[in-house]
């Protein structure tokens, strides 16, 4: 039960944090505005609230010296998980403190960069809440006013990661991988079991038809052939006729 309970848990917090990158991403650009800066409020906020939880509950497991072996490695792959989501989230929250310094709303001083970019962050800042729609109440000032939370705020997560390395010893080149490399990528049965949601993937463009594309790839394949014959034979002339006039 626990470890299903702290899988539960740090999917939320890595789908929170998937979410802030993506909102960290239009900062800057003409998606930005008062909305987007309250929606990255709140959701760094979720996802530490996230973090806190996920380390209190990983914390208690680990320091258990009744579990077995197994249970034990198990958790150990949970923790360096959280700790790499942890460093991505902290990595994001730099990076949004940085461009909004840059970027200020009630005071312009450069123009918004067009990304290509458009339409409304409000999808994905409600899924990381778990909210249908979201309802907006930060006053105008809050690209400034944020910035001095969100300066304390790095600074507790930083605190709190040296912590995380002192309360547990975990190397995370000691842990084993319990699947390949990208395999969650291809697999889709976690979606829809989280109450906080996922970002939204595009759907793969149809492929072209197999015998299409063969074609297409032969003939540009004798096309080349028959360049570089010409090519060749053309050098060869030129060059007999060099040695005849010679």
């Amino acid at each position: 039960m626990g470890k299903e309970e702290c899988k539960t848990m740090l999917d939320a917090l890595n789908k929170v944090t998937a979410c802030y990158r993506h909102l960290v991403i239009a900062l800057g650009s003409t998606s930005d505005s008062q909305n987007l800066r309250e929606e990255l409020k709140r959701t760094r906020k979720k996802a530490q609230e996230l973090a806190v939880a996920n380390r209190t509950k990983l914390t208690a497991l680990l320091k258990d010296k009744t579990i077995s072996k197994e249970d034990r490695a198990e958790y150990e792959r949970l923790w360096v998980l959280f700790s790499s989501s942890m460093e991505l989230l902290e990595v994001d929250m730099k990076r949004s403190l940085e461009i909004g310094q840059e970027f200020p709303l009630k005071v312009p001083t450069r123009h918004l960069i067009q990304t290509g970019m458009t339409g409304s962050t409000t999808t994905v800042a409600a899924r990381a809440m778990s909210v249908q729609n979201m309802k907006y109440e930060a006053d105008s000032n809050i690209d400034t006013a944020d910035l001095r939370d969100l300066q304390a705020e790095i600074s507790q997560v930083t605190q709190m990661m040296e912590e995380m390395e002192m309360k547990v010893q975990v190397a995370p080149w000691a842990v084993e991988a319990k699947q390949e490399a990208g395999a969650e990528l291809k697999s889709n049965m976690s979606v829809g079991n989280s109450s906080v949601g996922v970002i939204s993937i595009c759907e793969e463009e149809p492929k072209e038809e197999e015998g299409g594309g063969g074609r297409d790839a032969g003939f540009a394949s004798i096309c080349a052939v028959v360049v570089f014959f010409v090519i060749v034979t053309a050098a060869l002339v030129l060059g007999y006729l060099v040695i005849n006039m010679s």
